[in-house]
Formats: C-alpha cells, sequence, structure tokens
C-alpha cells in the first residue's frame, strides 16, 4: 500500500490531502506536513488588516478533521526534502518516509531583496495572518495621525489582486474612520499598467480598475521598480517601455503595504532538477516532475513563465481555482500511478477571482487563465463583495468538515460551464 506525503497545508495543500484520501484506497496513507496544525484562509487576511477579522474568523484546526479523514498530520514542518531517497527530515530531526509527494508549500516571501522591505523593517504586508495582524495595529495608528499611504507590489511580484483588493478595502476603512481626506493614496506597481494582474489584463480589468481608482481619488504608477523603502517615503524608480529610467519618484509614505516577490521555500530550493533556480517546482502537464517522477506539485510553488516580456519583471499569479484544477488533476493522476496505470489528468487552468473593494468588487473569469484564451470576461458591482463573503464562509466550513468537492459545488461550477479537468487523455 503506498505512503502519499502532501508537504504544506494552505490553500491547496489542505484540499489536495483530503482529495487524495477520496482517489485512494482506504489502505493506502495519507500524511500532511506542515508548520503547525492550523489552516489560515489568506484571502481574508485584507479584512484582518483593517479589523474586519480576527485570527479566530478565519483560522481551522486541521487535527478534527484530519481525524476525521484518517489523514496523518505532522505539525513540526520540514527542514529538507531527501528527493532522491524519498524522505523528507522534519525540523526536530526526524524524518517521513513517501512512495509519492506532493508539494504545496507556498512561497518563501523574497522581502529582503529590498532595503527596508518587510514587516520587519519599514513596510506592511497581508500575505500572512501575523503579518495582517502587525497591520491592523499601524492602520489604527494611522487613523490616529493621518498621513500618505503607498499600496500595491513591487518587481518579480506575481500575486497582485490582493495588491489591488488592499488599496480600496483600506480607502473604504479610511472613510468609514472619516479621515479619507487626510490620506492620500498611492498605488504603485510593476505591471505595465492597471489592471494587468501578470496575464497581460482580463477582459477589461484595464479599464474598470482605472476608472474605480480614478472614482477613489488614488494615483498610480506603474512600470516602477522599487529602489528603497524607508519610514517616510518609498523611492521608485519608474521605467520607460525599453527598459530605461523615466523617473524617479520619492514617494511620501506614512503607511506602506506592497506585496513581495515569491520564491521557492527553502526546504526544497537548489534541489536539481526539481527546482528552478528561483526555487519553484518544474512541472509537466500532469503537475508531475520530470526528474523525481514520484513528485508532483501544486499551488504557488509550481513554476509558470510569464504571460509576455515586460518592462519590469511581472510573475503569473497562482489563483485559487487554478490551484485547485492542479490539486484534482495531481489526486487522479497519483491514484493512477498507484494502481499501475500512467497519469492522464490534466488541470484546465483556469481563473475565478473575486476581487473585494470593501463596498463592491471586481470579478473576472479567465478560460484558461495563461492567454490566448477562449473565455475573457470580467465585471464590477456590490455582488461581489458579498459574494466574497460567501465564498470565505464556504471554504471554511470545507476545510473545517474535510470535503473536496460537495456535490453542490460541482453542479455550481457545471451550470457556470467552468471545468477543473481537461478532457482524459491517455498516453501512448
Amino acid at each position: 500500500m503506498a505512503h502519499v506525503v502532501v508537504l504544506g497545508a494552505g490553500l491547496g495543500g489542505t484540499i489536495m490531502a483530503y482529495e487524495l484520501r477520496d482517489n485512494l484506497s482506504r489502505g493506502d496513507r495519507v500524511s500532511i506536513i506542515n508548520k503547525g496544525s492550523k489552516y489560515s484562509f489568506v484571502p481574508s487576511n485584507p479584512w484582518v488588516a483593517v479589523g474586519w477579522r480576527d485570527r479566530e474568523s478565519i483560522e481551522v484546526d486541521l487535527e478534527p478533521a484530519c481525524k476525521k479523514r484518517d489523514i496523518g498530520l505532522y505539525p513540526q514542518g520540514a527542514k529538507r526534502l531527501h528527493a532522491a531517497h524519498n524522505r523528507i527530515e522534519l525540523t526536530d530531526g526526524s524524518f517521513v518516509d513517501y512512495d509519492y509527494l506532493v508539494i504545496a508549500t507556498g512561497p518563501e516571501l523574497a522581502f529582503d531583496e529590498i532595503p527596508g522591505f518587510g514587516p520587519e523593517a519599514n513596510t506592511q504586508s497581508v500575505c500572512h495572518i501575523d503579518h495582517a495582524l502587525s497591520a491592523k495595529a499601524a492602520f489604527e495608528k494611522l487613523v490616529a495621525k493621518p498621513g500618505p499611504v503607498v499600496i500595491g507590489a513591487v518587481q518579480g511580484a506575481s500575486c497582485y489582486g490582493p495588491a489591488y483588493e488592499f488599496a480600496f478595502i483600506l480607502e473604504k476603512a479610511l472613510r468609514d474612520a472619516k479621515v479619507r481626506d487626510k490620506v492620500p493614496m498611492t498605488f504603485v506597481t510593476s505591471e505595465p499598467y492597471i489592471g494587468h494582474l501578470g496575464l497581460d489584463g482580463v477582459g477589461d480589468t484595464k479599464g474598470l480598475l482605472e476608472s474605480a481608482m480614478r472614482s477613489k481619488h488614488i494615483k498610480w504608477i506603474t512600470n516602477s521598480k522599487v529602489q528603497k523603502f524607508e519610514a517616510d517615503k518609498v523611492t521608485v524608480e519608474e521605467v520607460n517601455d525599453d527598459g530605461t529610467t523615466k523617473t524617479i519618484h520619492e514617494v511620501p509614505s506614512a503607511y506602506t503595504m506592497m506585496l513581495p516577490a515569491f520564491r521557492g521555500v527553502e526546504a526544497v530550493r537548489d534541489i536539481e532538477g526539481l527546482t528552478n533556480p528561483r526555487g519553484f517546482i518544474l512541472v509537466d502537464k500532469h503537475q508531475q516532475n520530470g526528474k523525481f517522477q514520484n513528485v508532483f506539485a501544486v499551488g504557488v510553488c509550481v513554476a509558470i513563465a510569464p504571460t509576455g516580456k515586460t518592462p519590469v519583471p511581472v510573475g503569473v499569479p497562482k489563483t485559487g481555482f487554478m490551484i485547485e484544477s492542479m490539486v484534482t488533476a495531481t489526486a487522479k493522476n497519483i491514484a493512477r500511478l498507484v494502481r499501475g496505470e500512467k497519469p492522464n489528468a490534466e488541470g484546465s487552468w483556469n481563473a475565478v477571482c473575486l476581487a473585494d473593494f470593501g463596498d463592491g468588487g471586481i470579478a473576472f473569469v479567465a478560460q484558461p487563465q495563461i492567454p490566448p484564451r477562449n473565455v475573457n470576461w470580467s465585471s464590477q458591482g456590490k455582488w461581489v463583495h458579498a459574494a466574497k463573503i460567501g465564498f470565505e464562509k464556504y471554504f471554511l466550513h470545507k476545510i473545517k468538515s474535510g470535503m473536496a468537492e460537495p456535490f453542490y459545488e460541482k453542479l455550481a461550477l457545471q451550470v457556470l460551464g467552468i471545468d477543473k479537468l481537461k478532457a482524459v487523455k491517455f498516453d501512448d
């Protein structure tokens, strides 16, 4: 009988374990290795940062669900993957052997690549619940003593949606606190245009986001490289389309929140044949690594090439639905390997995104996520905010209950015409 280990219990890893349990026999073992036993719903962190949520409302203890689903849980966390020996060294010095491994670690946050960057220095973050709680304390100080704000995403970032979300959520929170008139806001991004999102836009995201930012009096700088963060300002190089310097901006800031570039986590970095130079996992269309063929990867840790050349490096986001597509394909492919068959499932990599703006928002569907697309749609309205709240409650319930994808979710996806898997293909 096979032992399948999932490394990481974030958005992709937890659902990965549940889907593996659904697809494998009772005699097969499924285990999760994670730092701690709590699941945290990262998409709600922007709400935490302005006091609309607390830690308890977006965290789930995984132990009851894992016990219910007969999934092993190792909360020590991983120190190092030894892929050639099919084992993982844990932080307490013990080892876990596996027959198949799914890497779902998420990223390491590369704050160290820019001087003054990160929660330990001069900026805030919404990438982790602890960061978001620190950002909330800084938000309260901003309300008490208003000043200019800088929000955005730095060069090499690949997660732009939360930056836009937080800009508008912060704007709404400042209005609620009746200090918005005292807080100039600037959005600084490495994207070549507003609404690029690392996807070369989806539908009219450029027009929708530019209009929304104008209506909320948020200025912006695109094609930007941040040179350094200081306590009271951000130094930004704005470049031309050919990459030459256009302008150096010194943007005043009493509160800065910019999303960092990502890289692979230390436990898996620098393993020849497994990762690219940035530490992301190399996989084929079946989510399978070429050198270590019992190793798969899903989520933000997967290496994906940019959609095209841009003046400033812009990464490709891995949205929640895209990650679930990877998860479903991986679960089916590992189950086939356990049965002695070849992988045949390929994730669709469709993107469905709800970007909440506090009292409205923008939704988009990209099928597939990487252009060219069959569906390229975006829309806006107050319904997006309500939908995001509904999705948060639903997804947290799914994690608590140990469900991967209940019947009504499958039905809703079919009604929308969205598939997690391409037609099954059999290798020759």
